[in-house]
């Protein structure tokens, strides 16, 4: 495994990060996997030096905390696991039970941190910009986590970059804390952050933690010519809308070439094109099944050459925004 700071911070984090939102409870998506068949992939994930784990308050309502927490807490040390999670989305029908106020913040760290069963959160992100909310509320609430030692680094997620610059300002124009890492969208056939994010991320020194990686398997070849291979490709709504074009297709053929010339799979060349991406820390990689796991960190041996980079660009089209 290899290991890179965060952004311009001193933190350590594993070059693959295991997204946990596949595991929780069936009940809210049918292809989550429940905590008795979650619990060996992050054992596994631990086994193949991966520190780095991203959960949300909102996946399965609390339960993938719940099991990230239980499985740090049997298989690592906790001061040796890096865990991420985020706070935004409606946790109850209340009018203050989403978005990102002083109350819905404050009420939601001290939630994620008894389901994920420790006393702080090494780097809570905001997981998408709330219009509704001043700035200056958000960034002072996430500084007084910080402050108080909830918290130890804040990160951002989907959204525009003039959003994201505004509150890394306010942050430096009252002397609050910023975000260290920006976990947006980005992969072979969604390359809109490359515009405008990507930049600013790399001039700012901020960490690029990109979800999605494999578009949400279509990279892998979980959807084919239109045709589903998978539950959740089958189920998955959101995934038909966003990665559909022609040019998509075109895109996901080129992968699949790159890769039986290599003698890898589809899903280490997309990987791979992402971890050789200027400023980018860790992909999020969602594993169901071992072959994901271990596909994800077999990437970090792939080498492309200019011409196999070339031949996985050549195709790709400009898209609307996707993902927030």
């Amino acid at each position: 495994m290899e290991y890179v700071r965060l952004g311009n911070t001193g933190l350590k984090v594993s070059r693959i990060s295991l997204g946990t939102m596949t595991y929780g409870n069936p009940q809210w998506r049918d292809w989550v996997l429940p905590e008795d068949q979650s619990r060996p992939f992050i054992s596994a994930a631990l086994d193949m030096g991966i520190n780095f784990f991203d959960t949300a308050d909102m996946y399965s309502l609390g339960a993938s905390e719940e099991i990230l927490g239980r499985a740090v807490r049997d298989f690592a040390r906790r001061e040796q696991v890096v865990i991420a999670t985020k706070v935004y989305s409606p946790m109850g029908s209340g009018p203050n039970d989403k978005g990102l106020s002083r109350a819905h913040i404050m009420n939601g760290v001290r939630a994620s941190l008894r389901r994920l069963g420790t006393d702080y959160i090494d780097l809570y992100q905001i997981h998408r910009f709330d219009k509704d909310t001043p700035i200056l509320e958000t960034m002072q609430a996430l500084h007084d986590l910080v402050r108080t030692g909830l918290v130890r680094y804040i990160g951002a997620s989907s959204m525009h970059a003039y959003q994201f610059a505004k509150m890394q300002h306010v942050a430096d124009l009252h002397g609050l804390t910023r975000f260290v890492s920006m976990q947006n969208h980005y992969n072979l056939v969604y390359r809109e952050e490359e515009r405008e994010m990507l930049p600013l991320c790399r001039e700012d020194g901020v960490g690029v933690i990109p979800w999605s990686p494999l578009a949400r398997g279509f990279l892998a070849g979980t959807r084919r010519d239109g045709q589903a291979q998978t539950t959740r490709a089958r189920s998955d709504k959101f995934s038909e809308a966003m990665y559909h074009t022609p040019a998509d297709y075109a895109v996901q053929g080129s992968v699949a070439e790159v890769a039986g010339r290599l003698g890898v799979s589809p899903a280490q060349v997309a990987t791979a094109w992402l971890l050789n991406q200027p400023g980018v820390s860790a992909p999020i990689i969602g594993a169901s099944k071992m072959a994901h796991l271990e596909d994800a960190v077999a990437a970090l041996e792939v080498k492309l050459s200019p011409d196999d980079t070339r031949a996985l660009e050549e195709h790709y089209t400009p898209h609307p925004v996707l993902g927030f």
